[in-house]
């Protein structure tokens, strides 16, 4: 109730104010000076002061907990040493490729001194790979080894 008062009054003080500067006939100034002494009430019956208040109080209790608490030490130590294991196997797995990525199904991306890019797991190649030097053909060779083997 007391905060609201406080709020109601500072924003009658500014618009007062915005008032004496129109009469100056300063209209931009004054309609700043309006504007800014508007939030006050605004924020007081947003119930947003009320809100900042308890947010300034939980932080503060926090910081003194901080200080003489000695399990929020603690807390910060497991924090810690999660990021520290988290950062170690994030490490780790960009050295090698290891057994849990292909054995998930997944192969890697592209193997070290290949010429071109891995083929996924379970799939092999129909045929001989066949340089840029080829005619247009070569699509309609793939078709035609495809059609040998099927006897047609």
């Amino acid at each position: 109730m007391l905060t609201t008062t406080l709020c109601v009054a500072l924003t009658a003080a500014g618009l007062a104010l915005a008032v004496l500067t129109a009469y100056r006939r300063r209209y931009l100034r004054a309609t700043r000076i309006a504007a800014l002494s508007l939030l006050p009430a605004g924020l007081a019956l947003a119930g947003l002061v009320t809100l900042g208040r308890r947010i300034g109080t939980a932080v503060g209790d926090w910081a003194v907990d901080l200080v003489f608490k000695p399990t929020v030490w603690l807390g910060f130590g497991v924090i810690a040493c999660s990021v520290l294991l988290y950062g170690i196997t994030r490490l780790f797995s960009g050295r090698a490729p290891s057994a849990e990525r292909t054995a998930g199904g997944r192969a890697p991306a592209a193997v070290p001194g290949a010429s071109g890019p891995a083929l996924p797991a379970g799939r092999a190649a129909a045929g001989p790979r066949r340089g840029a030097s080829d005619s247009g053909l070569s699509d309609f060779a793939d078709v035609e080894e495809i059609l040998k083997r099927r006897g047609i």
